[in-house]
Order: C-alpha cells, then structure tokens, then sequence
C-alpha cells in the first residue's frame, strides 16, 4: 500500500509541474502577442482568457458588433416572442462553453471586491445593477458586458480605458 501511495504521489507532482510549464507557456503567449496584451487591460482579462479569446476568434471580424460576440458565447437571454410580447428566458449557453465559462469566471473575480468598482469605467452600472440583480444574473450581465468589451478591444486594436490603468486579472 505503501509503494502504491508513493507511485501516486510521484504522479501527482509531475502533473503539477507539468501543469506549471504549461501556465508558463501560456503567460509568455499572452506577453508577446499584441491582442493578448491589449485584452489584459480590460477588468478580470488575464493571460488565460486573453490566449482563449484570441484563439477562438481572432480579432474578431467574424461579428459585425461585440453584441454578436456575446450571443455566439450564449451570454444572452434565450427570447420567446408571441403576440407582439416579448419573453426573456435562460441564457442560450451556444458557442464555446470553455469560453463562456472564464468570462463568467472574470465576472465573479471582480463581483467579489465592490469597493474597486469606481476604478472602471462600467463601474456606475454595476453599482446600480448589484441591488437589483440576483448574484448569478449579475455576474453573467457583466460576462456578458466583459465580452462586448473585449469584442471591441480586439476589432478596434485600442487598449480599454480604464480610468486608473488598474485591472484585476485571473
């Protein structure tokens, strides 16, 4: 039992330095490429996202406008319409759920410090939308928001103006 323990032991650290190597590799990425630089300076946009988000679309000319993009991820409510009425329900969850899953992740990485809300630009709507909004609701609105924004990052090849130049990132 005792050698069967090591042996897992022995597994476990090379599946962390390998895990290690890896994130490395992905920071360095993130570092040299210039769409990857300019995403990390959106709020909760780190080099794991960044290197996804390039990934996956480029600089974004496959979406006429960042509200696209944020469908495409399935960030948005899912819309019945009958009768002239309209119905919003769950979100769509199409698109890449790897994605869509670390911009909901960045999303909750700045829900969990209010009081570095002011230094963003979107930092009034969150003020107002956290007391309406049920935690989970408001913190896909802001994946959704985190989305459109990198959207424009990447099409328009401009840094996002945060008003400190200060961002949380994962």
């Amino acid at each position: 039992m005792r050698g069967l323990i090591v042996g897992l032991f022995e597994d476990w650290k090379g599946l962390d330095e390998r895990i290690e190597a890896l994130a490395s590799e992905i920071k360095q990425i993130g570092e040299e490429e210039a769409n990857c630089r300019r995403l990390t300076s959106v709020p909760g946009i780190g080099p794991l996202i960044s290197t996804a988000a390039v990934a996956a679309i480029g600089t974004g000319e496959a979406f006429d406008r960042g509200r696209d993009f944020g469908a495409w991820l399935g960030l948005v409510p899912r819309q019945y319409s009958t009768g002239g009425r309209s119905i919003l329900g769950r979100i769509s969850k199409r698109g890449s759920k790897y994605l869509r899953t670390l911009f909901i992740q960045a999303a909750k990485v700045i829900l969990m410090r209010p009081h570095n809300w002011q230094r963003f630009s979107f930092g009034t709507w969150l003020q107002n939308a956290a007391p309406r909004l049920y935690p989970n609701k408001l913190a896909t609105a802001l994946a959704n928001k985190l989305a459109r924004i990198a959207w424009s990052v990447l099409r328009h090849e401009k840094m996002f103006d945060t008003p400190h130049h200060e961002a949380i990132a994962i």
